[in-house]
């Protein structure tokens, strides 16, 4: 599931290959509408594919030629971005 409320886009429940088709839409949609941050506060589990999906929505924000950061990353989504060396590519939102 997920929502959109002002311009943060809200994650819940898990990110992994059985859900991450639906959202790679849905969050497509908010990104290019000018949806700013992604909040993972609600996510109760990641895997690779979690972090596949952010890098794809940076693309599809970087094409609109808007800026999108990630909120309340889960640490495994974290340790996971490290792991591929991709880390440095996601931006994370302070506060």
């Amino acid at each position: 599931m997920a929502r959109l409320e002002g311009k943060r886009f809200y994650l819940e429940g898990p990110i992994d290959v059985a859900t991450v088709a639906a959202l790679a839409e849905e969050g497509a949609m908010h990104v290019r509408n000018g949806a700013e941050i992604i909040d993972f506060a609600a996510v109760t589990e990641v895997d690779s594919s979690a972090v596949a999906l952010a890098l794809a929505w940076l693309r599809i924000a970087h094409a609109a030629g808007r800026a999108l950061q990630f909120a309340n990353l889960p640490a495994s989504m974290t340790n996971l971005a490290r792991l591929y060396a991709v880390s440095d590519f996601i931006p994370v939102a302070r506060g």
